[in-house]
């Protein structure tokens, strides 16, 4: 798969997952294929199972990642997160509170390729922390706050399973 989301609309939340060329994939594991149309700046026609959708972007607020779809003419709103910030939330981590960072653990099981900071080192937000490499793909940890580095628990080389600590803060 290309590009996974996860989106939440009218109270259900659907895991998406793209094809390259978008006109196909998952979604909630069931398999799906559209025809997808860009019929404006805005608005794109969608045929999915025989049925046409007329679909507009009202707006989109990148500090939320909240779209303001109209759908055949009724507004929706979905919530969107791409896999990045899914990571950042399997890991624990709400980007946009400002509690304390204390620890750094693995989103998933991988191989730490390497770490690009030291014990001690003052940190800010978005800084790389290390690079975990999962499903043959390079995966850079960056902070998601400000913080001091306590401890590395992990050495470069080094295999790690799903919520392992990585880092320490203090």
């Amino acid at each position: 798969m290309h590009d996974m989301f996860k989106s939440e609309a009218a109270g259900k939340v659907f895991e998406i997952e793209f094809e390259k060329q978008f006109s196909n994939g998952r979604v909630n594991q069931q398999e799906f294929a559209w025809d997808i149309l860009k019929t404006g700046p805005s608005s794109y026609n969608i045929i999915k199972n025989n049925k046409s959708f007329n679909v507009i972007v009202e707006s989109f607020d990148p500090e939320t990642n909240l779209f303001q779809l109209r759908v055949n003419g009724q507004l929706i709103t979905v919530k969107t997160l791409d896999r990045m910030q899914i990571l950042l939330q399997s890991m624990g981590l709400d980007t946009t509170s400002n509690r304390k960072l204390n620890e750094i653990k693995a989103p998933m099981p991988g191989l730490v390729v390497r770490i690009t900071v030291e014990e001690g080192a003052e940190v800010k937000k978005g800084d790389s922390l290390l690079v975990l490499e999962a499903m043959k793909m390079e995966n850079v940890i960056k902070a998601p706050g400000d913080a001091v580095v306590g401890k590395i628990k992990v050495n470069a080389g080094q295999a790690v399973e799903k919520n392992q600590l990585l880092i320490s803060f203090n």
